[in-house]
């Protein structure tokens, strides 16, 4: 029998993952070696190449939406999610690493710092964060990072894509009461709307991954530095802090507390496909 003609015989486990050029990459600049360092830019590495997954994944969950594919996209966005929990149990590992661990090689790191990745605010204006100014003041970014962050804050992001979705759905989206009134709607609607709840819900989950990684990196750099500055001329936790709070999908969480009852009236009729096919049937 012939092999199949995409089938290299010469193909191994280590040459297909390229694992000789991956495994080089580790170089340690302390000197003395400080033992934490290996384990510090093995973590930092592997952030990167999972959020190089996220980008794809989560561009890949936003085009479903705005194709109106509401399956497709909770599928995408669970696997984000699933991503987001190893990125924050991975900091368990970086906190067996002791203050005076980090510190033997601190100062190897020179202006570098953890702010200045480019996916990490790449994943953060795909979701829909829009800060312009930092981008502004990212004056280390490459003209093709600058130019690749400057397009994530002009397409769609995913609430844009959700947004569309619903309204391709039937539903009015016009106002920030006619949304807030859709997603009670799909919240108590049972099976009628659990596609599109459930595809709400998996936004959430995004949003709130996100969050807890930036309080436990935030609680991870308080516990490694006290209250000492950052790298890179950054504030340090404090700065981390600031962002712990903030949300993607804003409307999404205050709709919550405008729920009450079941048809208590706090939110108006929704303007939606089986509304609609109720009244043109009458």
């Amino acid at each position: 029998m012939q092999p199949s003609a995409d089938h290299d015989s010469g193909l191994t486990y280590a040459t297909y993952l390229r694992l000789p050029h991956v495994l080089d990459q580790q170089r340690c600049r302390s000197s003395p070696p400080a033992h934490d360092e290996l384990l510090f830019i093995t973590v930092h590495q592997v952030y990167e190449l999972w959020f190089k997954v996220l980008l794809f994944e989560l561009s890949n969950a936003r085009d479903r939406m705005l194709d109106g594919d509401a399956y497709r996209a909770r599928l995408r966005l669970r696997r984000c999610h699933e991503i987001e929990r190893v990125l924050v149990n991975q900091i368990d590992v970086v906190d067996t690493m002791t203050p005076h661990g980090f510190l033997e090689f601190r100062g190897t790191l020179g202006s570098s710092s953890g702010l200045q990745s480019t996916q990490f605010r790449e994943i953060e204006f795909l979701s829909g964060a829009d800060d312009s100014g930092w981008l502004d003041r990212a004056v280390w970014l490459s003209t093709e990072d600058h130019q690749r962050l400057s397009r994530r804050l002009t397409e769609p992001d995913p609430w844009d894509s959700f947004i569309t979705l619903l309204a391709a759905a039937g539903f009015a989206v016009g106002t920030p009461q006619q949304r807030a009134a859709i997603f009670y709607e799909i919240a108590v609607g049972g099976d009628r709307y659990n596609e599109l709840w459930e595809l709400s819900e998996a936004l959430i989950d995004h949003d709130q991954m996100w969050s807890t990684w930036r309080l436990r990196h935030q609680m991870t750099v308080v516990r490694q530095l006290g209250g000492k500055p950052g790298t890179g001329g950054s504030t340090g936790g404090g700065y981390l802090a600031e962002r712990v709070p903030m949300k993607f999908y804003p409307e999404l969480w205050e709709a919550r507390s405008r729920f009450g009852p079941p048809n208590d009236g706090s939110l108006p009729r929704v303007h939606g496909p089986e509304s609609l096919r109720q009244e043109s049937d009458g």
